[in-house]
């Protein structure tokens, strides 16, 4: 079989570019976690995003207007928004626009934001996660998760 046509084997000259280019692959890990947040908001009339308490957005190193993934723990929906900022100390978790038909009051939700490492910077990576209570106050706060077993 003959080689692709633009196919050029690996030689002296160009295997530095190619080491170069494999150490630039990213992968997406988890960079922060709000885990078991109560949504004390939900307003579809808004215009959209989740508004989150600032403390707690400080708290796990999430940015406003950051892409956020929330995981409804209480009905199963999954979905992407972005945070923005909600008064510091309120407690406030307001998921608004769209987003506020896959979220009530009261409901459970672990919210979380992803980045992209390359291999050099996931060696060190250590994601903030950031636990909860039923009123958004932090609870604890630590860089891995228990192994889970049988």
């Amino acid at each position: 079989m003959a080689p692709a046509k633009n196919f050029k084997p690996v030689t002296s000259e160009n295997q530095q570019f190619i080491l170069q280019r494999v150490d630039s692959l990213q992968s997406l890990m988890l960079k922060a976690k709000l885990h078991k947040a109560c949504v004390s908001h939900a307003e579809l009339d808004y215009e959209g995003s989740c508004a989150i308490d600032g403390n707690l957005l400080d708290s796990a190193g999430i940015r406003e207007f950051e892409q956020i993934q929330i995981y409804n723990i209480s009905n199963g929906e999954r979905f992407t928004t972005y945070a923005i900022r909600a008064e510091s100390g309120s407690g406030i978790i307001s998921v608004n626009g769209a987003a506020a038909h896959k979220a009530n009051v009261g409901d459970k939700v672990i919210i979380c934001a992803f980045g992209s490492y390359t291999e050099a910077e996931m060696l060190n990576h250590k994601p903030k996660l950031v636990y909860l209570d039923e009123s958004n106050t932090i609870t604890r706060s630590s860089n891995n998760i228990p192994v889970q077993v049988a």
